[in-house]
């Protein structure tokens, strides 16, 4: 069955800000979804498990609370989520990660988003179990398998192909900041029978990023053309006014599903907040949902 959500991405917060901060920001959840007027609306919460990467990370990756530890503390104050998550398991052998995502099923999750290494390294790297491995190796214990999909990667079709076969239900996309996602679908209708979910993801920019550039970081692609025209988008949107902020998400939005809308793919959300929810964000969030949201 598809997810068929409205997923808002909560990062686990340091470890040294405490069980109480983690409570916190469920109740902003809340709070900030009731000033918009989204009440109810949000069906899953995402949760990624982070690992240290490059160097060059424009905010230091500190420790954090464990992914199922966050999960518990949050769970109770939000009555009606649910959990999804990803999961690194290049570094984990077959016993481990069964251990780990059996724990993750446990508390509560639904959906498991299956990573790979990060960009220092290729793929095969890391000594553990590989994602596309982790795909048919746990179709036993995780119903709902997803994957990263990202449509201006080189080579995306046939690797997303081969996700699907492997067993892959479900696929997250790279934070969109073109509709790139429409033609990518529509090629990949025309050469693969499968139709797994789509999990299109959308990010709010403050004014922030033009002095950190930390979404700039995430979704670069050094020598990408495409990329870089988002790159450029991103920087638009961060000097921008509230209210053409605003509109040109919403226009990037209504771009992407009148695009994808027709193809045939089961589709959900996910938004993040890269800085951290606020309350321009979740205004945002909530014109989205006013032009078009997942039937429940």
């Amino acid at each position: 069955m598809p997810l068929n959500t409205i997923a808002l991405e909560l990062v686990p917060p340091n470890i040294d800000r405490g069980v109480e901060h983690a409570r916190e920001e469920a109740y902003k959840v809340l709070q900030l979804s009731a000033q918009a007027g989204i009440a109810g609306r949000i069906g899953h919460v995402m949760i990624p498990g982070l690992i240290p990467e490059d160097d060059d990370r424009p905010i230091e990756m500190k420790p954090k609370l464990d992914v199922p530890d966050f999960w518990s503390i949050i769970r109770p104050e939000l009555p009606g989520v649910h959990g999804l998550c990803t999961q690194v398991t290049a570094f984990l052998d077959e016993s481990a990660l069964r251990t780990r995502l059996a724990s993750l099923r446990q508390v509560g999750f639904d959906g498991i988003i299956f990573v790979g290494v990060p960009r220092t390294l290729k793929d095969g790297d890391g000594g553990g179990v590989a994602p596309t491995d982790a795909l048919s190796k746990f179709d036993d214990l995780v119903d709902n398998r997803g994957v990263i999909l990202i449509p201006t990667r080189d080579g995306e079709r046939e690797r997303f192909d081969f996700k699907c076969d492997r067993g892959a239900t479900f696929g997250m996309t790279q934070l969109l900041y073109s509709d790139a996602i429409v033609g990518f679908l529509r090629d990949f209708k025309n050469v693969s029978d499968h139709r797994p979910e789509v999990l299109l993801s959308f990010g709010f920019v403050p004014r922030m990023e033009s002095k950190v550039g930390l979404v700039d970081w995430l979704i670069q692609d050094p020598g990408n053309e495409t990329v870089a025209a988002e790159q450029a988008f991103v920087r638009t949107l961060a000097v921008s006014e509230p209210d053409a902020k605003r509109r040109q998400m919403l226009d990037l939005y209504k771009r992407v599903i009148d695009g994808v809308a027709e193809l045939g793919y089961p589709l959900s959300l996910h938004f993040e907040a890269p800085y951290g929810i606020s309350k321009p964000a979740f205004e945002t969030f909530a014109e989205m949902l006013d032009y078009w949201a997942p039937r429940s």
